[in-house]
């Protein structure tokens, strides 16, 4: 039982890590390797001073809706987390942990969602540029795919999950 919670306590940080991460690093669209794109800037790489210079994105109703998504799945991760601490603490015996596993899953679903509208609606996001089709999905786009089974499966192992001393 020790190891199940250890187990668990793990795939939650873990993934929630991976998710602060995939909501704020820099490469949800890349190019070349000089130019990327993310969810809150579009950077490019100055070779004169070796620096990258970033501008807000164009706020476009697909990116903001991603972007609120992304916020949402971090926050119901980190609420899950809090409440699993909660309920381990102060639970009786031989209960459930039915809240923090709907606020996982629910982090998943949401997780899903800003990904599912990202992938239909990157072009809008980028904007019509010609060089909006010559690059590539980056890290952290695969990064908030990955997330959505671990979330969705770690809070179908917390609401599965009873308290045992």
């Amino acid at each position: 039982m020790a190891f199940l919670l250890i187990f668990v306590t793990l795939l939650h940080l873990v993934t929630l890590a991976m998710l602060f991460i995939a909501t704020m690093e820099k490469s949800w669209w890349v190019w070349d390797g000089t130019k990327n794109s993310d969810l809150w800037y579009n950077c490019m790489y100055d070779n004169s001073s070796e620096t990258w210079l970033c501008s807000s994105s164009k706020e476009t109703e697909w990116l903001q809706s991603v972007q609120a998504l992304m916020v949402l799945a971090v926050v119901f991760s980190s609420i899950s987390f809090l409440i699993f601490l909660g309920q381990l603490f102060t639970m009786s015996k031989g209960g459930l942990f039915y809240i923090t596993g709907l606020c996982q899953i629910f982090a998943g679903l949401t997780a899903f969602s800003a990904a599912l509208i990202y992938t239909l609606h990157h072009m809008d996001i980028l904007g019509s540029s010609p060089d909006s089709s010559s690059g590539h999905f980056g890290y952290c786009f695969i990064l908030a795919w990955v997330c959505v089974p671990l979330l969705l499966c770690s809070g179908v192992m917390y609401v599965h999950l009873r308290k045992r001393e």
